[in-house]
């Protein structure tokens, strides 16, 4: 989100919070989303894609409600309302087309009226049949699940994403030489298909509360969180959102406050580390190793200001709405081990990937006729998963490498953990002390070396830069 966005939608937040009722907020809320996620979605040089992209995340949404939701609960007043309202919103972008808006309030283009109404009204029916006929069941939320794993794939993976772009510029009249895995910028997917995967995935195993499709919807594009995260969860967020209504004055100073600081750390921090933080173009021209660790402890502290700052800026704006956002980050480099690191950095994500992968896969690998050694156990887990929160970011080499050096790192440190700590219990609080600053200062370049595999488009030059911060020839 641009600053102007952001302002603009804490001005909205506040208006809607001291001049509504609590039932009247809740739509408000729904609608401001329902409507923000057009506003937000960057423009694409695919034609009217920008349009049709907002239009499918209500789309898989709704979807994912029929499924998770008994059909008995799919019917009634209220769903058929929120239904319609989002029909209506979408109505209103089309009608944007007629009306000459500031650039500042710019849609997306969208495509002709009887194309749009086509496509729309072709959504509609199939949500409808699938709310009328479609039952509860583990096979429909795995097909669920698999159509939103396949669409993640295309969207991170160049070749097929590229490919995408050939077929959607074709369609739309367009040449598809000019394809380019860059036109799929679908934005805030990454984070409301790890929502949606979340309630089909707990739909199978029971645990997921019923909620109409008002507030499912509002979960899932929530407008605070929908671009930059966290990473919520349904029943956390439908507890507050429903919940009694809290004392405006606090969550405005305390909205207000987080909001500032939020706004701080993004466009004055990391927008100034930014000038000289680590990137493909500077990263080929440095040779000096300490103009190189200046460039990557630079990065180091501005993704972090950066991913921070949007955090805060979230929690700040659902503050504002009487929505408590859970924290994402929590003094991260501050951390004396790998292991609680992660324990403090994007801790939804990780917290995600250890209820739906670790856990699971880790009982499985100790549940089987032959039980792996816990050691084996271990790196396989930490492994598996952290490359794959690699590639959660995208699926490239670069990303993968990523994985691999946080997934060993954590490996070696588990392993030494266990090593060193009964040799401790005779230690002085002098020689612990000295230990904790040790470990914390190798936790700290450990990551900060990691960094350098995650802002690199090319492996090869991130290997390459890593030998050169140590001066060894060749590099």
């Amino acid at each position: 989100m641009l600053l102007p966005q952001i302002l603009a939608l804490a001005l909205i937040a506040l208006l809607v919070r001291l001049f509504l009722r609590p039932q009247a907020q809740r739509w408000a809320i729904f609608l401001l989303s329902a409507a923000a996620i057009f506003w937000l979605q960057p423009a694409v040089p695919v034609r009217y894609l920008a349009f049709w992209m907002p239009v499918w995340t209500l789309a898989l949404a709704v979807l994912s409600w029929v499924i998770t939701t008994p059909r008995e609960q799919r019917g009634g007043r209220e769903n058929l309302i929120a239904g319609l309202a989002l029909a209506g919103v979408t109505l209103l972008v089309l009608a944007a087309r007629e009306v000459s808006l500031p650039d500042f309030l710019a849609l997306p283009s969208p495509p002709p009226l009887l194309t749009a109404l086509a496509g729309l009204g072709l959504a509609a029916l199939l949500a409808g049949v699938l709310a009328r006929f479609l039952p509860v069941s583990r096979a429909a939320c795995g097909a669920g699940i698999l159509a939103l794993i396949t669409l993640f794939v295309v969207l991170k993976l160049q070749p097929l994403g590229t490919a995408a772009s050939a077929f959607l510029r074709t369609t739309a009249g367009q040449s598809a030489a000019l394809a380019s895995f860059t036109d799929l910028r679908w934005l805030g997917f990454s984070y409301v298909a790890f929502r949606l995967l979340h309630t089909l995935r707990d739909r199978q195993t029971g645990r997921l509360p019923v909620v109409n499709l008002r507030e499912y919807l509002t979960y899932a594009i929530f407008f605070p969180s929908f671009t930059a995260g966290p990473i919520d969860r349904l029943e956390r967020f439908t507890r507050d959102l429903c919940a009694p209504e809290r004392p405006i004055p606090d969550d405005l100073w305390a909205g207000g406050r987080r909001l500032a600081v939020g706004l701080f750390k993004k466009f004055v921090l990391a927008d100034s580390l930014a000038l000289i933080a680590l990137n493909g173009q500077n990263a080929a021209q440095v040779s000096a190793p300490a103009w190189l660790w200046v460039l990557v402890y630079a990065y180091t502290f501005q993704i972090y200001f950066d991913f921070a700052g949007y955090t805060d800026i979230a929690i700040g704006l659902g503050t504002f709405l009487g929505i408590q956002l859970p924290e994402n980050f929590n003094r991260p480099y501050l951390r004396t081990s790998l292991a609680t690191f992660w324990n403090s950095w994007h801790m939804t994500l990780t917290n995600w990937f250890r209820a739906y992968f670790f856990n699971p896969f880790t009982r499985w690998l100790r549940s089987g006729p032959r039980s792996l050694p816990v050691p084996a156990v271990i790196l396989i887990t930490q492994v598996a998963t952290m490359v794959l929160i690699g590639l959660w970011h995208g699926i490239t080499w670069s990303f993968v490498a990523w994985g691999l050096w946080h997934g060993l790192g954590l490996f070696v440190q588990n392993r030494w953990t266990d090593f060193i700590r009964p040799r401790l219990t005779g230690a002085t609080p002098r020689q612990r002390s000295l230990l904790t600053g040790l470990s914390w200062l190798l936790t700290f370049n450990y990551v900060a070396l990691g960094w350098v595999w995650f802002a690199l488009p090319d492996a090869s030059l991130s290997l390459r830069v890593l030998l050169r911060l140590f001066g060894l020839a060749g590099a």
